[in-house]
C-alpha cells in the first residue's frame, strides 16, 4: 500500500478531475480479486494491495457524494473514506466468500462518519452507536414528517421522531438543537427567578470520568477478540449458522438455513446448540487462560 493514490484537489473542478482519474482503474473479477486478496493476506503484496484499493475508489467517492450535506470539503471526506478502504483491504478475509465491497462499504462508512463526528462540530455530537444513528438521520427523518427548519421541535414531532430512530425523547431535542448551530458558551443566558449567567454556568458534565470510558471500551475490545478467536473453533457451515442466527441484526429463520444447506430445521437447530457451547467453552478457556497469565505477571519477581 506504499504506492500512492490519486488526490483530490479543492473544488467542482479538482472533483471532476478526480472522478474521471478513478474511472481509469478497471473493475475486478471475481477470481482476480480473490487471487490479489490471497498474495496480499499470505505474502504481503503492496502491488495487489494497491490493485485492490484502486478498483474500489469509484465506491469510496459514490459513498462520500451521499455526506455532502454535512459542509465538509468533500475531497477531505473522501480521503477519509479512502482511510476505511485501506483499512478494509488490510483485514479481508477473501476465503469468507463475500466480495471484497459488501465488506469495504462498513469501513468506508465507519471512517467518513467518523471524521464527520469530529469535524463538524465543535461540540463532540455523540459516542454512543445510537447517538450517532441519530446524528446522521436526525435530518432526513425530519424532512419525512415535514419538520422545516432549524428552531425547536414540537413534543409531538420530537416523540415521532423518538420512535422512528428508537432513541430516547431528549436525545432528539439535545441533537436537534446542536445540530441547528453551535453557540458561544460564553454567550448570556437568562434563567428563571431572575438568575442570568452565561451557558458555561448551566452546563453539568454527567459523563462517566475519562478512566472508566477507557477502561469499558477496552472490556469491549477484548471481549470482541475473544468472541472472534472463538468462532475459530467452528467450521464453515458452524460459523455460518451460529452467526447468521445469533450474531446477525436481522437473524436468519430455520426454514431458511435449513433451505440453504439442504438440511432439516431441527439439523439446523442442533448445530446452531452445538455451535453456541463450543463458542462458549472457547471463551471460558480463553478467559481462564487470561486470568492465570495475569496472575502470574502479578506475582513479585
Amino acid at each position: 500500500m506504499a504506492q500512492t493514490l490519486p488526490s483530490v484537489v479543492s473544488g467542482e473542478g479538482g472533483l471532476a478531475r478526480y472522478l474521471e482519474e478513478i474511472r481509469r482503474f478497471p473493475m475486478l473479477q471475481p477470481e482476480e480479486e480473490y487471487m490479489l486478496a490471497k498474495r496480499y493476506q499470505e505474502h504481503g503484496d503492496s502491488d495487489a494491495a494497491h490493485k485492490l484499493v484502486t478498483s474500489h475508489l469509484r465506491l469510496v467517492a459514490k459513498i462520500a457524494m451521499g455526506y455532502r450535506g454535512y459542509g465538509l470539503p468533500i475531497g477531505e471526506v473522501i480521503s477519509e473514506g479512502n482511510v476505511g478502504l485501506m483499512q478494509a483491504v488490510k483485514k479481508f478475509e477473501p476465503e469468507r466468500g463475500f466480495r471484497l465491497a459488501t465488506y469495504a462499504m462498513w469501513w468506508i462508512r465507519a471512517s467518513i462518519q467518523e471524521y464527520i463526528l469530529r469535524s463538524w462540530s465543535l461540540v463532540k455530537m455523540g459516542t454512543t452507536a445510537n447517538q450517532k444513528r441519530l446524528f446522521f438521520n436526525l435530518r432526513k427523518t425530519k424532512s419525512k414528517i415535514q419538520a422545516l427548519g432549524d428552531g425547536d421541535l414540537t413534543p409531538d414531532q420530537v416523540k415521532e421522531i423518538a420512535t422512528r430512530l428508537h432513541v430516547s425523547e431528549d436525545e432528539v431535542v439535545s441533537m436537534n438543537r446542536r445540530l441547528s448551530g453551535d453557540a458561544s458558551l460564553n454567550a448570556p443566558i437568562r434563567a428563571s427567578e431572575g438568575e442570568s449567567g452565561e451557558w458555561q454556568d448551566w452546563l453539568v458534565d454527567d459523563r462517566e470520568s475519562q478512566e472508566s470510558m477507557l477502561i469499558e471500551q477496552d472490556e469491549l475490545e477484548q471481549r470482541k477478540r475473544m468472541l472472534d478467536d472463538a468462532l475459530g473453533v467452528l467450521n464453515d457451515r458452524e460459523r455460518r449458522i451460529f452467526q447468521a442466527r445469533r450474531l446477525s441484526e436481522d437473524p436468519l429463520t430455520l426454514e431458511e438455513l435449513s433451505g440453504e444447506f439442504e438440511i432439516s430445521r431441527e439439523r439446523v437447530r442442533q448445530i446452531e446448540v452445538r455451535a453456541f457451547e463450543k463458542v462458549q467453552d472457547a471463551i471460558k478457556a480463553s478467559a481462564k487462560r487470561q486470568a492465570e497469565s495475569m496472575g502470574r505477571e502479578a506475582l513479585p519477581a
